[in-house]
This record gives C-alpha cells, sequence and structure tokens, in this order.
C-alpha cells in the first residue's frame, strides 16, 4: 500500500512533571530530510528523536516541533542578571554624583535597562528522566501521520491505477494498429506505382523490399513488450507495502521513453494522436508520483 509524503500528526504524553506536544508536517522531497525544533533542555535527545522519525518516515521534508509545558501551569519568570543590575547600579550612581543630583537610582530604573531582565524562562525538566515520555509523545505523532499519509496514498493508488489502465487501453490500440500501418502503406505505395508507371510491368521484388524497409522503420514491437513489462512493475509496485516513490518516478521515465520512440517511428495519423493522449495521460501520473513516499 503506497504512501503520500505530505501529512501532519500529533502526539502527547503526560507526566508528573508536565505535557511533551510533538507535532509533525512532512512536504514532498526527493530524498528524507528531518528537522526537529525542541527546548534546549531537550536538544540532547535531538539524535533519538530523529531515529525513531526515520524508522516509518523514509522519504519526504519533515520538521517535528517539541514543545514542553510544566505541570501545575506553573508561571514563567523571567531571569535577572544580577552583575548587570549592579553594573547599571553604580554607573547612575556615579552620574547622579557628577550631576549634583541626590536622587538615588530607582529599582524600576535598573529593571528597565536593557540586558538586565532576560526572556521568561519556564521550568526545564530533566531529559534522561523525559526520555520514555518524549518517546511515547513521538510515537503517537507518527502513528497519526503515518494513518494520513495512508489515506491519501490510497486516494493517489485509485487515481494511479485508472490512469495507469487507460493508458495500457490506448497502448493495445497502438499494437492493433501497427500492422494495419504497413497494410494501408503496401495498397498505397502500390496504387501510386500504378499511377506511374501507366501500366508497365511493376518489379514485384522491388515494391516488397520497399515495404519491408518501412516495416522496419516502423516497427514498435520492442517498444510494445518493454511498456508491457513497465505496465507490470508498476502493478507490482503500487500492490507493495514499502516506500516505491523512486522506483514509479523511474517507471514513469522508461514508460515515457518508449512512448516517445513510438511516437517518433510512427507516420500514422491515429497512432500519433494516441501518443499524444498518453503523453498527456502520463505526465498527471508523473506529477502524482512525484508525492509518493
Amino acid at each position: 500500500m503506497i504512501r503520500s509524503m505530505t501529512g501532519y500528526g500529533k502526539g502527547e504524553a503526560l507526566s508528573e512533571q508536565g505535557r511533551c506536544t510533538v507535532e509533525i508536517r512532512s512536504v514532498n522531497h526527493r530524498y528524507g530530510e528531518i528537522s526537529v525544533r525542541m527546548p534546549r533542555a531537550f536538544m540532547a535527545l535531538e539524535n533519538e528523536v530523529k531515529k525513531a522519525l526515520a524508522c516509518t518516515l523514509k522519504r519526504g521534508k519533515i520538521d517535528a516541533y517539541v514543545q514542553w509545558e510544566e505541570a501545575g501551569g506553573c508561571a514563567a519568570l523571567p531571569a535577572a542578571d544580577l552583575v548587570l543590575a549592579r553594573g547599571y547600579a553604580e554607573l547612575l550612581r556615579s552620574l547622579s554624583q557628577e550631576l549634583g543630583l541626590k536622587e538615588e537610582p530607582s529599582l524600576g530604573l535598573i529593571l528597565a535597562q536593557k540586558g538586565v531582565l532576560g526572556e521568561a524562562v519556564a521550568g526545564q525538566p530533566d531529559p534522561d528522566q523525559c526520555l520514555a515520555q518524549l518517546m511515547s509523545a513521538v510515537q503517537g505523532a507518527v502513528a497519526a501521520m503515518d494513518a494520513m499519509r495512508r489515506r491519501e496514498g490510497d486516494a493517489l493508488l485509485c487515481d494511479l491505477a485508472s490512469r495507469r489502465g487507460q493508458v495500457a487501453q490506448w497502448v493495445q490500440r497502438i499494437s492493433e494498429r501497427a500492422p494495419q500501418v504497413v497494410d494501408e502503406y503496401r495498397q498505397k505505395l502500390k496504387i501510386r506505382l500504378d499511377q506511374l508507371l501507366e501500366g508497365t510491368e511493376m518489379d514485384a521484388a522491388r515494391l516488397a523490399q520497399e515495404v519491408a524497409l518501412m516495416a522496419d522503420r516502423c516497427d514498435v514491437t520492442e517498444e510494445l513488450v518493454r511498456l508491457s513489462s513497465h505496465f507490470t512493475q508498476f502493478d507490482d509496485a503500487l500492490a507493495a507495502d514499502e516506500p516505491v516513490g523512486r522506483k514509479l518516478d523511474f517507471l514513469m521515465q522508461e514508460m515515457n521513453r518508449e512512448i516517445n520512440t513510438i511516437g517518433s517511428k510512427s507516420s500514422d495519423a491515429e497512432v500519433t494522436s494516441l501518443v499524444i493522449r498518453i503523453k498527456a495521460e502520463m505526465e498527471k501520473m508523473r506529477e502524482q508520483v512525484q508525492n509518493v513516499e
């Protein structure tokens, strides 16, 4: 069963220390690229998170976001830089003396100076103690994303199978039409030669040679056989329960190459029309394949 590369998943895990939330988003990408953003306290566990994601998500640009909320909803308090605060206090006192002012610098004035109060910092857990909780949230997010990617994969499967069936029908019409093209060429060539020779006896061997040369130039048997093989491999890939996006992309390239060759060999209007239809449909298939993991 194929999977889409696009998806979203969210997982949560609770403990006495707090709540760990993991969100994962993925979009199309030629390879597998995983990016993780998490609180500074969890940075040592980044590789563990990436390994857990890579076990299931094989391809796509994957962004994971880890959030931590302290238990009890404790308010985050800003951190004060005491060294910097003392420095500002001394500087302000010195300025007051130089200017002949008697006022002492107020606490509010000191706190208003840049850098004295840092950003609010919530309580941070011990990452070693929260590893199991983090991994539980990651697995929950991965499971949710995988379910979504499977649902989208089902839609892709139906669309690709339908278009592949339509292409196969048109290829079958080309296969049926190809022998007729040679017979029609033989008849047209004979009529034209009769008109040019005006009753003069025709060289049957020469006519047969010309027809044989034309038949060799427009013979698409090899291309049709290879297309049939590609169709079989394409169907097998759609039924496989593993990442097959790259294989499908390669098969689309090979199928397109065979169709182009058929088009270049044929001078028949009906075959050319079928080739144009097939190429248009295969382009839509190629676009869909770009979404497959």
